[in-house]
């Protein structure tokens, strides 16, 4: 039996990273319901990216979900809106309720909930719905793109969809590559 496959992450270079915000941008125009980015404005609907950029110590950063193995957020969820599927941490916006127990426990502080725009005005309650890095699952099945929209739009390619798999690839003949060059050059001593 096969163990499942890891997930897939966004990675993000800070040394690439100009702070420009074009990710973030890229990320609300994408959940925004459809609408471009001036529909968006035109109309006054709120946009709300899935990342942000932070500055630390003098450094850029984008920060989203960093989609865990084992996730914090899937643990405490009390009504399974939060679980592992599909190689990413999906939120199910149905199930939740919106009692920021998957806020109080992210790591990387990257999940929001936020009152559901579709609600009815006479609701009792916010209806909340936790919101995160969803790898812009919807978006690129609408598009074609292969990317999420924060990729695509980073000027600098500061970030990046990663299969961990690949990486792990790259990583190991990028590193027999230096062996074997240091090797050639290695008295034959040693050999």
């Amino acid at each position: 039996m096969s163990s499942p496959k890891e997930n897939a992450i966004i990675y993000a270079d800070a040394q690439r990273c100009l702070g420009c915000h074009s990710c973030e941008l890229a990320c609300a125009v994408a959940h925004g319901g459809g609408h471009s980015l001036n529909e968006a404005v035109a109309l006054n609907l709120p946009l709300q990216p899935r990342n942000t950029v932070i500055v630390a110590d003098g450094v850029m950063m984008p920060m989203q979900c960093r989609q865990c193995e084992d996730a914090p957020c899937a643990h405490v969820c009390p009504t399974g809106a939060c679980r592992q599927a599909d190689g990413q941490v999906k939120i199910v916006e149905e199930n939740c309720v919106g009692c920021k127990l998957c806020v109080m426990v992210c790591p990387f502080g990257v999940i929001t909930v936020q009152a559901d725009r579709h609600r009815d005005g006479d609701d009792p309650t916010n209806r909340g719905v936790a919101l995160k890095c969803d790898l812009c699952e919807s978006w690129r099945a609408d598009t074609g793109n292969g990317d999420p929209a924060c990729v695509a739009a980073c000027p600098t390619k500061a970030i990046q969809l990663v299969n961990l798999e690949d990486y792990r690839k790259a990583l190991i003949r990028a590193r027999a590559r230096e062996l074997a060059h240091s090797h050639r050059h290695m008295p034959r001593a040693f050999s």
